[in-house]
């Protein structure tokens, strides 16, 4: 069962429209997370969802039950918010039981209640406190209560870790994916880091110009993206896209780059789906992770195009080494061992894993498929 379809989703603040016909199921249980830069329309949407924001077109189900003209109280959703929104003058117990006193829950289940968010989320001894003693991670975590408590059918998170320090983003990163393993819940979370996206969905959203991307398995967004935009945004340095002229050798697809010029490289393409045989004798752009270049100096044990690049700039980062060269005029970035040493300015031997690569259409920016 979906626990949450959206339908032709349009969306207008004046003359802007922010959501453009945005088409989305979630199935029940997914750890659903949109994602995009700022101003893409992901928390619009999420505030659609929630019905805080009311949609000039189309429809949202939350469990197969259209919600458009329904309130938020009624639509079995709980959301936790950016800046945690607790009551200062109430202890974290009241904070986690209030919204229950509000709706006349018996004070026997709301202590029930209490107790297994407490537990579940480990603040049993902070439930006397009140927020201004607890620390922002603790803080999140009384926010997360309150809203586990409601036992809803949707979590709505709305970037919940953005105010939090790095190392802490990365404990509560890992307690939320534990918890909604432990409860099994369906969660739709708003984020702009790919870090938090990645580790963390069983699927992702990516979204651009209140457009939707993409909607698929993290690891499918990350290898195979669905178009330039989706290469360009994922990935820290983001993909490679590499202008180059598609021929063919017999059965052998070959990616040309700077055909015609000095340094002119001939990349070998493993098998390619037919469609990209089409495309023999026309520009395309050749995408590679900058994890799948390397040095030349391994015996690689994959398919592998050799090529020399001119080395212009070395970025360590300790555990790795991101190299920025340029191949035939064309910029790239590599990942290298961190004990590698290229001279600058002077060309030097790559290897790209040639498995990894990813054709796209320069017209309609869409991978080649």
């Amino acid at each position: 069962m979906a626990a949450l379809s959206v339908r032709g989703l349009h969306k207008r603040f004046g003359s802007t429209e922010v959501l453009k016909g945005i088409d989305l199921t979630i199935e029940n249980g997914a750890f659903a997370v949109l994602l995009g830069p700022s101003g893409c329309g992901k928390s619009t949407l999420l505030n659609v969802i929630a019905g805080l924001e009311r949609p000039d077109g189309g429809t949202v189900e939350i469990g197969e039950r259209v919600v458009n003209d329904i309130p938020p109280k009624d639509r079995d959703i709980a959301m936790v918010f950016q800046s945690y929104a607790l009551y200062p003058a109430m202890t974290v117990r009241r904070n986690i039981t209030f919204g229950m006193e509000c709706r006349r829950v018996p004070k026997r289940e709301q202590d029930a209640a209490v107790a297994r968010v407490a537990t579940l989320l480990q603040i049993d001894g902070l439930l006397e406190r009140k927020p201004a003693q607890l620390s922002g991670g603790q803080r999140q975590r009384v926010a997360m209560g309150r809203a586990l408590v409601r036992d809803p059918l949707l979590f709505l998170f709305d970037e919940p870790l953005s105010n939090l320090d790095a190392q802490l983003r990365v404990d509560m990163r890992t307690e939320i994916k534990q918890l909604h393993r432990r409860i099994g819940s369906t969660i739709v979370y708003v984020t702009h880091d790919q870090i938090e996206a990645m580790t963390m969905a069983s699927r992702i959203a990516v979204m651009n110009r209140g457009e939707l991307q993409q909607f698929a398995a993290p690891e499918t967004v990350y290898t195979r993206p669905a178009n330039l935009f989706v290469a360009r945004f994922l990935g820290t340095p983001p993909m490679n896209t590499i202008r180059a002229r598609l021929a063919a050798e017999g059965d052998t697809l070959l990616a040309i780059v700077g055909a015609g010029r000095a340094g002119e490289a001939k990349l070998a393409l493993p098998a390619q789906p037919a469609s990209a045989r089409a495309y023999i004798g026309r520009e395309v752009f050749l995408g590679l992770r900058p994890e799948c270049i390397s040095d030349a100096g391994r015996r690689p044990d994959f398919p592998a195009a050799r090529f020399d690049a001119d080395v212009e700039m070395i970025e360590p980062t300790g555990a790795e080494t991101i190299v920025l060269a340029r191949l035939a005029g064309e910029p790239l970035r590599a990942r290298v061992a961190p004990d590698i040493r290229l001279p600058l300015g002077q060309p030097a031997s790559f290897l790209a894993d040639m498995r990894a690569a990813c054709l796209f259409d320069p017209g309609t920016e869409r991978l080649i498929a």
